[in-house]
């Protein structure tokens, strides 16, 4: 009987298991199926290891792409940054193909980052953070990778994205109005700063604290670099007061908690690596 055909699969965590078992020479007990996203993503466990397998969606992330993830990801490893980085099968490949049920999807096994996240920061947390994501930058901001990724400009982030919502919102058209309005409010903003300063290079554009853990000494370790791309470094600490943002709406943070939070970061960023002032009035924009 012919398959019917699926807009969204979900691969089989059994078959994951054997899969990994034997393309990798892993001894993998277990393979959970951990979250669905832009991305799938497992956890599949050894006697002695625990590493992530994630899924990308067909048609999401093409081979360059994810090829470009892959490697920057073994740039950074190779430098010393504390990346959770791609492991290679028993013949080098570091990304594996699937004939799933909606079409091609890739697949790419990482270790797992030691430790765990951490909501709240502590000032010393947050210190490691700007150190770190700074020591980063500085080996982001001086490479060109082989294999292309997304450029984040007013075009791809901005305008761009206001065309694709159209069809969206053809119930809603005073809320396409409202983006647009905005949008061309913040585009009119970020052309009255100087960006010809700007540090530039690739960022990871999720600095999320959900994207690196801390382990027991302290030491930290980035993961998800799915969004990476080239544009403006200060994205990276965008991304990152993107958190206070949401904890000041929350109402888990006062303004000024978040603030004084923020500003501890910066400093420890700035020990490392120049950060104009022009860099850090843009971030809300």
């Amino acid at each position: 009987m012919k398959t019917f055909p699926a807009q969204y699969s979900t691969l089989s965590s059994t078959a994951l298991k054997n899969y990994l078992t034997d393309h990798y020479q892993l001894t993998v007990t277990q393979c959970k199926y951990l979250l669905r996203g832009v991305s799938d993503t497992y956890i599949a466990s050894t006697a002695n290891d625990k590493f992530i397998f994630k899924v990308y969606r067909s048609g999401y992330r093409t081979h360059s792409e994810i090829a470009g993830e892959i490697e920057l990801l073994n740039l950074l490893k190779s430098e010393g940054v504390k990346v959770a980085w791609p492991v290679a099968d028993v013949k080098g490949e570091q990304i594996q193909k699937f004939d799933a049920a909606e079409g091609e999807r890739f697949g790419v096994l990482f270790i797992f980052a030691p430790g765990k996240p951490v909501g709240v920061l502590s000032d010393k947390e947050l210190k490691t953070v700007g150190y770190a994501m700074a020591g980063m930058h500085d080996i982001t901001a001086g490479i060109t990778l082989k294999h292309p990724r997304i450029t984040y400009d007013i075009d791809s982030t901005l305008i761009n994205p206001l065309k694709v919502l159209v069809p969206a919102f053809a119930d809603f058209p005073e809320g396409h109005a409202y983006l647009s309005e905005t949008a061309a409010l913040v585009i009119k903003k970020i052309e009255q700063f100087d960006t010809g300063k700007f540090s530039y290079g690739y960022c990871h554009y999720d600095m999320l604290p959900k994207n690196f853990h801390f382990d027991e000494d302290g030491s930290i370790t980035f993961f998800d670099f799915d969004w990476m791309g080239k544009g403006y470094l200060v994205n990276d600490l965008m991304t990152f007061y993107f958190q206070y943002f949401w904890m000041v709406y929350f109402k888990k943070q006062t303004d000024q908690e978040a603030q004084k939070a923020f500003d501890t970061f910066v400093a420890a960023y700035r020990e490392v690596r120049a950060l104009i002032d022009e860099e850090l009035a843009a971030i809300p924009y």
